[in-house]
């Protein structure tokens, strides 16, 4: 299941050096980092909408939209998918309050 992460990941990477007018992903680097987190909280609010509307089919859209703005943005600080899956590993199995509850603030 993850390899189309893998292979979004390497078309996020691959485009964004590509001429903006021709390049989603290159347009969003263009404008900055600051406008690639507005991209993704703009996506994650669609999403938070569509699930207090039990719409199913419009929160997989809205989901993969959040997951693809995230991409982008991971890319831009140089973070990977894995990275993110190793954290979410380390994760496992502990109480989320305990986890939360151990971050620095």
């Amino acid at each position: 299941m993850n390899d189309i992460l893998q292979k979004l990941e390497t078309t996020i990477h691959q485009r964004r050096s590509a001429d903006p007018k021709d390049s989603y992903v290159a347009s969003l680097r263009a404008k900055g980092r600051a406008k690639m987190a507005e991209k993704l909280g703009e996506e994650a609010v669609e999403a938070v909408i569509a699930a207090v509307q039990g719409d199913k089919a419009d929160m997989t859209g809205e989901a993969a939209d959040v997951l693809f703005h995230l991409m982008v943005l991971l890319a831009d600080m140089e973070l990977s998918i894995d990275d993110v899956l190793a954290e979410l590993a380390r994760r496992e199995g502990l109480s989320g309050i305990i986890e939360k509850a151990s971050r620095k603030d």
